[in-house]
């Protein structure tokens, strides 16, 4: 099992920004591709973003050139730097990993993320 903790959230105003982390720990090998997902009250699970082992990306298209995820192998941490916050990004924030590394085009195959962590919340007010 490969255990995953999130941190970073809080309540901001639209156009800040923060930074969310995840730390992996348990039977993880390294490799694992990592995302981010969030799910706002009464909506389902959406995608993110992704990072592989290599540091290959990929976003949702409502967070391009917004949010930017990187991962410290050394430190088996995650994270996603959200800047130029809306209202609508407001939503609980999970960290997800993947069993292995299936590359870059498979990042936001959410059937993909077999492990969970129990997620942060961000709140952003207009």
């Amino acid at each position: 099992q490969v255990q995953l903790v999130e941190s970073g959230g809080g309540l901001v105003q639209a156009g800040d920004s923060l930074r969310l982390s995840c730390a992996a720990s348990g039977r993880t090998n390294g490799r694992e591709a990592m995302g981010w997902f969030r799910q706002a009250p009464g909506k389902g699970r959406q995608v993110v973003a992704g990072v592989t082992w290599s540091g290959g990306t990929d976003y949702a298209d409502s967070v391009k050139g917004r949010f930017t995820i990187s991962r410290d192998l050394g430190k088996n941490t995650v994270h996603l730097q959200m800047n130029s916050l809306k209202p609508e990004d407001t939503a609980a924030y999970y960290c997800a990993a993947q069993r292995d590394d299936y590359g870059s085009s498979r990042l936001l195959s959410t059937n993909l993320y077999t492990y969970w962590g129990q997620g942060t919340q961000v709140t952003v007010s207009s």
